[in-house]
């Protein structure tokens, strides 16, 4: 398979390492420009800042009901004990992983297409993504929970499974949406145990995996909790002399206020919007002065950069139809069950709460494999188009990346007219 030239080839396999450098480098320029809170870091943030001074969240002198586990909180809280209690200290863990996500996307994609231009386009294309560069300029959980996810899926793609349920227990303690993770992957290795092993075999694989991604994740999720189990602070820490009847009680109101959350909010969005971003979520919006205009506009918006994203929804079309015909032939591409599973696990589980309020920015979680649905689009075209075929993903990758540019200012807040602002509000409900 001829894919672009050999010197093109050889400077591509250096290209994820500088695209995830580059890209650091912008995500910490002028991060703390934003003085004041970003959408829900006022949850996040104080969260942190309890922790490292109490080891469990409260409110002023009482216990506080939390509704995420503490991981992620712990890790914005990093950032704030090496870089001061400020926009920059909240934020630059999520910077930080916001890089390394570029180089695990890229080591995925190498493992699944071989191909050092491929992986170059996957780091490359997850850099100019402006869901991820927002995620990765604000402290919420989500960066953190994709983060995690991401290297679970390396760790699984590489068979190393008691890592990969270590990895997924750390995405357990930052949200409970990695469980639909946990699930998938626990399938998939009972199904690769049932499939080499028979009789009596079976039994210490099936044993290593229900270890692997039932054990493992629930004790990394338990011990995160360390805090509240050493504290009397937490909230219902002394409902019951058993405390981890007290444990299961809090998780159960927990559950109930995840489930029951209805409560109307100006920035929500139906999952079936998420891949077109029909309605994104805007982090922060003022109307300073200082941009030369009698009317000025500061936004922070969580769109993931359009082009991008109305094509990776085609691919994705693409790769579920290209997935359930390799099923029938019963020739599974391992790509293709990848990408398939970490859009599954990230995605489609939001369909089945139709009245909770949710947002489109927790699509960052599956935004990785809607990249790798791409790339593989990417490998078809070249495979099988040539020189024509290089031209029209390199013209492609060219479109996608000067329409990220285009929207740069909102994704790093800066402080534009009125008019530059409006004419990037493509649709009304982007407004």
């Amino acid at each position: 398979m001829r894919i672009l030239p050999y010197s093109l080839g050889m400077v591509a396999g250096i290209a994820p390492i500088l695209i995830a450098l580059l890209s650091f480098i912008l995500r910490l320029v002028d991060l703390g420009r934003v003085k004041g809170f970003i959408f829900d870091e006022v949850y996040y943030v104080d969260g942190a800042r309890d922790l490292l001074k109490y080891g469990v969240e409260v409110s002023g002198a009482k216990p506080e009901f939390i509704v995420h586990p503490p991981l992620g909180k712990w890790l914005i809280g990093i950032g704030i004990q090496v870089f001061g209690d400020n926009g920059f200290g909240w934020r630059f863990t999520t910077a930080l992983v916001g890089s390394l996500m570029i180089l695990l996307i890229a080591l995925i994609a190498h493992r699944l297409f071989r191909s050092a231009v491929l992986t170059a386009l996957a780091s490359g294309l997850m850099a100019i993504d402006g869901l991820a560069l927002v995620h990765s300029r604000t402290a919420l959980l989500d960066n953190f929970l994709a983060f995690f996810i991401l290297l679970a899926s390396y760790l699984f793609l590489t068979k190393r499974y008691w890592w990969t349920g270590l990895v997924l227990g750390l995405a357990l303690a930052t949200k409970w949406s990695a469980l639909y993770f946990i699930i998938a992957f626990g399938l998939i290795g009972l199904y690769r145990a049932f499939t080499h092993h028979s009789g009596r075999d079976l039994i210490k694989p099936t044993l290593h995996r229900v270890g692997q991604f039932g054990l493992t994740p629930l004790l990394v999720y338990i011990a995160s909790w360390i805090g509240w189990f050493t504290s009397s602070r937490g909230w219902d820490r002394n409902y019951s002399t058993n405390i981890f009847s007290s444990f299961i009680y809090y998780h159960q109101q927990m559950l109930d206020f995840h489930t029951g959350l209805t409560e109307k909010h100006t920035y929500q969005a139906n999952p079936w919007s998420w891949l077109v971003m029909g309605r994104p979520t805007s982090f922060f919006y003022e109307t300073p002065k200082g941009c030369g205009s009698d009317s000025c506009s500061q936004e922070i918006l969580a769109l993931g950069t359009p082009f991008l994203w109305w094509l990776g929804t085609i691919a994705i079309v693409v790769v579920f139809g290209l997935w359930a015909r390799s099923i029938a032939k019963r020739r599974l591409d391992p790509a293709l069950t990848v990408i398939v599973t970490g859009i599954t696990a990230g995605y489609l589980p939001w369909f089945f709460f139709q009245q909770r309020t949710v947002f489109s920015f927790y699509a960052i979680v599956f935004e990785p494999f809607l990249i790798l649905a791409l790339v593989y689009c990417a490998r078809s075209i070249l495979t099988n188009y040539g020189r024509v075929g290089e031209i029209a993903v390199v013209a492609t990758f060219i479109v996608i990346f000067f329409n990220f540019l285009y929207f740069l200012p909102l994704y790093l807040g800066d402080v534009i007219t009125y008019d530059a602002w409006h004419a990037r509000m493509w649709f009304a409900s982007w407004i």
